[in-house]
Parts: structure tokens; C-alpha cells; sequence
């Protein structure tokens, strides 16, 4: 942040500099007042577009490269979760509400309330964020 800010007080610095010169030029060689604020223009506008560019540029993002996904049957084997569960599960992974999974699920909010305390238990986690982690960790969802 202190290099921004270093490099945009020296364009500022240079800017002013730059002004007077040509504020020098007009009254010693009396330069049109048209030309005069070209340049002032130009010049605001080309350091509004670098500071624009520059304070909106976006981050470099990692991006995972889709892989084909295979969960580890033994692990759900081993800790009983059944197919439902599981498709509760990913439909918890994907940011759904429970009256929203019960909806595509067409079962009742309390079916998936009780599959959701299910999942808790056999994944020995208190919160849904916890639940999907540990999934994703043994590799049961995507």
C-alpha cells in the first residue's frame, strides 16, 4: 500500500511540476488558453485511467482445475452413511437451506433435519461447516 501511495504523491509531484512549466510557457511564450487545458485535461485523464487500472486490477486466483471427483466408499461404508445422507450432505455442500433440500429432495423438513443430526453424529462434528470439511477431507463430496 505505501508503494501505491509513494508512486501516486510523485505523479501528483510530477504533475504539478509539469503544470507550472506549462503555466510558465503560457505567459512566456503566450500559448493558446485552449492548448493550456488540453493538456491539463489529458493529463487528468491519463492518471485517472493508470490510478482506475491500478486500484481495480484483480487479484491473481487460484483456480482448482475440475478433476473427475471419486468419493471413497470405504469411508462412507464405514461410517454408515446411507445414500440419502449423503445427497443431504451435498445438497448442504452447495449452500442449500433445509427447507431448500427438502424441496428437491421431496421429503419433509423434518426428514432432513433428522438426516442432518444423523450426519453429526457419524461425522463427530457440532455445525453444518464442520460436517461439510470433514466430508470434503475424507473425500465423501466434491
Amino acid at each position: 500500500m505505501k508503494k501505491i501511495i509513494l508512486i501516486y504523491g510523485a505523479s501528483l509531484a510530477t504533475l504539478v511540476f509539469l503544470l507550472k512549466y506549462l503555466e510558465y510557457q503560457f505567459f512566456v511564450r503566450d500559448l493558446s488558453l485552449e492548448f493550456y487545458l488540453s493538456v491539463v485535461a489529458l493529463l487528468f485523464t491519463g492518471l485517472g485511467i493508470w490510478a482506475g487500472l491500478r486500484l481495480t486490477r484483480n487479484k491473481v486466483v487460484m483456480v482448482r482445475v475440475a478433476t473427475e471427483f471419486k468419493s471413497n466408499e470405504t469411508e462412507l461404508e464405514r461410517l454408515g452413511i446411507s445414500k440419502r445422507e449423503r445427497e443431504v450432505l451435498e445438497l448442504m455442500a452447495k449452500g442449500f437451506s433445509n427447507q431448500e433440500i427438502a424441496d428437491r429432495l421431496f421429503v419433509s423438513l423434518n426428514t432432513i433435519k433428522t438426516h442432518s443430526s444423523n450426519l453429526f453424529l457419524k461425522l463427530e462434528v457440532s455445525r453444518r461447516t464442520q460436517a461439510i470439511q470433514k466430508a470434503k477431507e475424507l473425500c465423501l463430496i466434491p
